[in-house]
This record gives structure tokens, sequence and C-alpha cells, in this order.
């Protein structure tokens, strides 16, 4: 009885799922699988083309540095933030999410004053004699990822903090009686145990990442393309739905595949620490 309650209190969320989104998405993505010559051969000729490979490629590498930077910086800060006192840190959080809480596009413009030919970071280089003319930061993918950076590292943070809120003290303080360095005792100790939030956050940071358009858009311009600038041109500029989809499915599946992968690798992490332990 139970369970058939619980049945029919989920019922109306997969429909509403169902209608609102697999249906669209169906209704987008059977027709390109018929696109071109033969089935699937407007995939085949997406990977064939080397200016949609070069944009995939900038998106797979965008994705993944901006991922590596997060954690690098993020990792290290939520620690800081999950070893202080209760009152600091609710606050410390709070600041950190601050990002988030702001308008995307509000977000890169400010980027474009900060990077552009006359923001701020060319004004101090010229102004210190280091450069002689502004020096080419904006619409560059060194733009897009410092923007996804500033976008997503919040994130991370926010993720890892939490798992690392549950790690007692008294861990790191027996690493270190052993003759353990803090370096060396937060590597032995605390990051293999807060490696499953590394990896969540990591999956947050790189979705969002492959799949933003307003950022990359407003950060990289028409020269610099990722994924989801390139589906919005096809489709509104070009008018090519079909090829869109194409472009869309690509995402998704190279989204799900990574998702698969960190996935995998967490679980076979678990089971070699299950093994020593």
């Amino acid at each position: 009885m139970k369970k058939s309650s619980a049945f029919i209190m989920v019922v109306p969320g997969l429909v509403i799922l169902a209608v609102c989104l697999f249906l669209p998405l169906l209704r987008v993505l059977i027709p390109s699988f018929h696109t071109g010559d033969y089935p699937f051969s407007a995939y085949v000729e997406f990977f064939q083309d080397e200016y949609y490979l070069k944009i995939f490629m900038r998106t797979v590498k965008v994705a993944f540095i901006t991922t590596a930077v997060c954690m690098a910086a993020g990792v290290p800060t939520a620690y800081f933030i999950s070893r202080c006192q209760k009152k600091w840190r609710g606050i410390l959080l709070s600041v950190s999410i601050f990002p988030l809480m702001t308008n995307s596009v509000i977000r890169s413009f400010a980027w474009i004053n900060i990077l552009g030919s006359n923001g701020i970071i060319n004004r101090f280089l010229m102004a210190a004699g280091l450069v002689e003319k502004p020096a080419k930061l904006l619409y560059t993918d060194f733009a897009i990822i410092i923007g996804s950076v500033y976008l997503f590292l919040p994130l991370m943070i926010v993720t890892v903090a939490g798992v690392m809120e549950n790690i007692e003290d008294d861990m790191m303080e027996a690493a270190l009686s052993l003759g353990a360095d803090r370096f060396k005792a937060f590597m032995k100790v605390i990051f293999p145990i807060s490696l499953p939030g590394i990896i969540v956050g990591g999956i947050l940071v790189f979705t969002g990442t492959l799949t933003a358009y307003t950022t990359p858009q407003l950060l990289g311009g028409n020269k610099h393309m990722v994924l989801a600038t390139f589906i919005y041109q096809r489709a509104m500029s070009v008018g090519d739905w079909n090829g869109a989809a194409v472009i869309s499915l690509i995402m998704i599946a190279t989204t799900l595949a990574v998702i698969k992968g960190l996935n995998a690798l967490s679980a076979r992490l678990d089971r070699r620490g299950g093994n020593h332990a």
C-alpha cells in the first residue's frame, strides 16, 4: 500500500517531466538521425568537418580547464571554510556563492570591463610599462575560462565544504602526531575522504561549463564559439534546426559520457579505499 501511494505521488512529476522535457527533446532529435544521405550521416559529417570539430574541441577544452581550476582553487578554500567556526563558516559560504546571486549578463559585462582593451587589467599593464599596447584578453578562450571559473567555483566550494564538514579534526591530528606535515596529512587523509564530493563538484562544474551559453557568447564572441553558442547560431541565424539538433545531441552525449566516466572513477576509488581498509 505504501509503495503504491508513493508511486501515485511520483506520477504527476513524471508526466510533467515527459511532456515538458522528453517529448520536445525527442521531437527535435529524431529528425536529426534522418538528415543527410543515410542515417547518422549528419553526425559523421560533424566530426569530419574541421570547423565543427574545432568548436567541439574548444568546448571540451574549456570545460576541462575550468573544472581543473575550480578543483585546484575550490578544494583548499572548502577545507579552510569547513575548519572555521560555525558562525564564520556561514558567512564565508554566503560570500562564496555571491556570483550565483547576480545575473549572468551583469557578471559577463563586469568581466568585459575588466578584460577589455580599455579594461582594468590592460590599463594597469600599460601604466606599469609591462606592455606597449593593450593585450588581447577579451574574446578569447582565456576570457571564457575566467568567466566560467568565476561562475562555477562556488558550486565546487559549497559541494566540497559540505563533505569536509563531516570529517573529524581528530583524523588530521592523528596524521600529524604520526610525523606527517600538514600538506601530506591533507593529501593522504582529508583528500581521499573528500574525493566523492570533489567528483560531484567536478561534474557540476564540467556540465555547467559545457552547456553554458551567456558567458561564452559575451566573453568569447563569434570567433570563439562553443557548442551552446554554435547551436543558437545554427537554429536562430541560419535556420538549420536539424543541424542544431545534431549538435545538441552531441553535446548531451559528451556530457553523459563524462558524468559516467567520473562516476566510474569515484566507484573504483571507493572500492580501493574499502579494500585498503
